[in-house]
């Protein structure tokens, strides 16, 4: 019993020590500068995700129209 126990707590000391030093190691300073973003922020992420998607799309059903109705052409 004695051995478990002593196992039990040399992993706890394992992973609080990993937790101890999360905001120190070589991503310590970007986790302590990182924030949620403003709704403003939020908003023109979302509005030029949302174009490059459309565009891509866009791209997609052109090359797919030009492969489809081009070649009868030739």
């Amino acid at each position: 019993m004695d051995t478990e126990s002593s196992k039990a707590s040399q992993y706890q000391e394992k992973v609080e020590s990993k937790f101890r030093n999360l905001g120190k190691g070589k991503y310590g300073r970007i986790i302590k500068m990182a924030r949620t973003p403003t709704h403003e922020e939020y908003k023109k992420t979302i509005a030029i995700t949302g174009l490059g998607i459309v565009i891509l799309g866009a791209l997609g059903f052109l090359i797919m129209w030009l492969m489809t109705y081009v070649p009868q052409y030739f």
